[in-house]
């Protein structure tokens, strides 16, 4: 197949190995003094945006960062809790840049894009020594240096960590060095913001239309380029790891804009999350992936077993994991151990009140760190009772806040019982398309982190989030953008009373204005719910064809019900989480069609997106490289009316094979 002629990824020449560093010698540049006359507007706070807004105002461009959140701190970043990848090979075990890059290209089931995951590894290493310059602290071993973990879909230990709380470490350095920025004057920060449209001028991105979510006022921002850092789409299931506020809605606008979307179904179902409790519950909670270093996942061998998992005897749980997958056992790709926690439930082995849990269960790693410590005092006659106490002092260290976390939820002490867990939403690979420069098919348009497509296929291995996240803000853009920059120094002060601005401002208006002129009987939430349980039932861990038409009828049929009985509270004067809320959703009901659209088109299963029609006979994903090899970049017609675009994937240094972990 061939690239459509709308898509360039802009692919620097020459050997993989030697594409990232022949592109940083030879991009255009801009000279200091040029850069403090050129705006850079960056949407989002979190990993990406925050890395990215200091590095380029420590450059010397001017910077507007927004944030919906009180603070660049409470950004969804702070939520991972595992680690970050990064290849530096500490424990001698193999690791290299190529193994990353492998790993990550085979972990997303071959529907990434070679010279950007290269790339991703490459700057990997330089990640860890910017944040321990930060001062973030990570973990370490008795002797002082950097401690790793595995994850899954790896076979070395790579992923760097501070505890359960990664993310939030991670974030707090970004964000001390981007209020250095705001405190010198070179970042003007803008919190309780909402962007809720781009402004192009003559084919080009300059400026933004936000919202005063405190005085409800809108707000004209002109800018040489925007950088959009807004996170994924996983709240669309209404039910996920996100944040309650997470949206799609500056992706989505840019998308409306004429920005293609990447590969919409690619979402990922994390298999560590405690499970659903009611119809009650507005979001779920994340379980580290790091726990299945230790933890070991197993059902009972009999249907409805309802005994306590701790009163299970050894001989009558099957380790499912472990059984399938010898080679890597518990730490398989998050959509492999997903689907199989999925089977075995399906198939009447689930745990708890629901059915619709499996265990996690540290009993064996609680003996196993209790006999080392026994061992490393030298004491050989130990009792049951001092090894376990020493096992759960070990485990309390490395993954206490989690263990904590758990019990302040479930009420169960996951030191005395095993852990139930059950998938859920976690993360989304698709997103904005984006060239190797990381800007979408709107010049002066970039996306940056989760917000974009570019890195992880069909399914991202664990502990790279945050690593993208962070590669983009602090080690690419700062190079890429200058190749678009360098040509914007004539081009002088935008001003915000241009006719594009006039007018992209008032359809902001009329769309909130009749969001709050329906009065009808139904509240925004009892939509997104409607909606969540449409796209997890037909779009979710499994899809087949005729589930996904249904769903696109529903979906559409949902939408005009929206627009015709949705009650929003309050006026647009003032702080109204309701509108804000409402026209979240709104946009979610757009993105869910797409999703299915594209979950429909493509005939294949691969990483995260299974398609039941096309699966082996051992139940794993079966892909069509034949007619599939491509990334799906979708161009919004108006009018919930897409045209599909597609980049094809070409692998020159990895041999493509059928994924297995076995």
């Amino acid at each position: 197949m061939a690239t459509s002629s709308r898509l360039d990824a802009k692919i620097p020449q020459g050997p993989l190995e030697t594409k990232w560093s022949k592109f940083r010698s030879s991009v255009p540049l801009v000279n200091p003094a040029n850069k403090r006359n050129l705006e850079i507007i960056v949407i989002g706070t979190g990993l990406a945006g925050a890395s990215a807004a200091a590095t380029l105002a420590e450059l010397g461009y001017k910077v507007k960062a927004f944030c919906f959140q009180d603070s660049p701190r409470r950004a969804h970043s702070i939520a991972a809790q595992g680690g970050i990848n990064a290849a530096k090979n500490y424990q001698n075990d193999g690791d290299s840049i190529h193994r990353l890059f492998y790993d990550t290209v085979k972990g997303g089931d071959y529907r990434a894009r070679e010279a950007n995951v290269h790339r991703l590894a490459e700057v990997s290493g330089s990640i860890i020594d910017q944040c321990v310059a930060q001062g973030v602290p990570f973990a370490r071993e008795y002797g002082g240096l950097l401690s790793n973990r595995s994850f899954g879909g790896v076979q070395v230990q790579r992923t760097f960590y501070a505890a359960g709380q990664t993310g939030q470490q991670l974030l707090l350095g970004a964000y001390s060095g981007l209020q250095r920025q705001v405190g010198m004057g070179t970042v003007q920060m803008y919190n309780r913001h909402e962007m809720l449209d781009v402004v192009v001028i003559d084919g080009k991105c300059r400026g933004i239309i936000a919202r005063n979510l405190i005085t409800g006022e809108l707000e004209r921002h002109a800018g040489h380029a925007v950088l959009l850092c807004s996170g994924g789409y996983g709240n669309v299931f209404y039910l996920s790891t996100n944040a309650l506020g997470s949206n799609v809605t500056a992706a989505w606008k840019a998308h409306k804009r004429g920005a293609f979307f990447g590969n919409p179904c690619f979402t990922q179902i994390h298999p560590t999350c405690i499970p659903v409790s009611g119809e009650h519950q507005s979001k779920l909670t994340l379980m580290s992936e790091s726990l299945r270093n230790d933890g070991r996942i197993w059902v009972p061998k009999a249907k409805n077993d309802n005994r306590p998992g701790n009163e299970i005897p050894e001989e009558e749980r099957d380790y499912y994991l472990e059984r399938r997958y010898p080679a890597f056992g518990n730490l398989v790709p998050r959509d492999i151990a997903s689907r199989a926690a999925k089977e075995r439930c399906d198939a009447g082995y689930g745990v708890g009140t629901s059915k619709l849990a499996v265990y996690l269960d540290f009993a064996a790693a609680v003996q196993r760190y209790g006999r080392a410590e026994a061992n490393k005092n030298n004491i050989h006659n130990a009792s049951d009772v001092d090894i376990t106490l020493w096992g759960k002092a070990v485990v309390k260290e490395k993954y206490g806040n989690l263990f904590d976390m758990y019990k302040q939820i479930t009420g169960e002490d996951p030191y005395e019982v095993p852990m139930r867990i059950y998938p859920a939403v976690h993360y989304t690979m698709g997103g904005l398309w984006v060239d190797y420069n990381l800007m979408t098919t709107v010049p002066g348009l970039y996306s940056l982190g989760e917000a974009n497509f570019s890195d992880h296929g069909a399914n991202r291995l664990g502990a790279s989030a945050l690593m993208q996240g962070l590669a983009d803000g602090y080690f690419v853009i700062p190079y890429t953008i200058g190749a678009y920059l360098a040509s914007e120094i004539r081009t002088g002060k935008i001003s915000t009373d241009h006719e594009a601005f006039v007018r992209t401002e008032k359809e902001v208006k009329d769309r909130i204005d009749r969001l709050l002129s329906i009065q009808g009987k139904t509240s925004p939430e009892t939509f997104h719910r409607r909606l969540g349980k449409i796209m997890w039932d037909k779009c979710g861990m499994a899809r087949n064809e005729k589930g996904l038409k249904e769903a696109i009828a529903e979906i559409r049929q949902l939408r005009e019900e929206f627009w015709k009985d949705v009650k929003v509270m309050g006026t647009a004067g003032y702080f109204n989480p309701e509108l804000d809320k409402a026209n979240r959703i709104a946009d979610f009901m757009e993105l869910g069609e797409l999703m299915c659209i594209d979950a429909l088109d493509r005939n294949e299963s691969c990483g995260g997106h299974f398609r039941e029609e096309y699966q082996t006979e051992e139940g794993e994903a079966l892909r069509d490289d034949e007619n599939y090899m491509y990334v799906s970049a979708w161009e919004n017609l108006g009018n919930n009316k897409w045209e599909l675009h597609k980049e094809e994937l070409v692998y020159e240094n990895i041999k493509i094979a059928q994924r297995s972990y076995k």
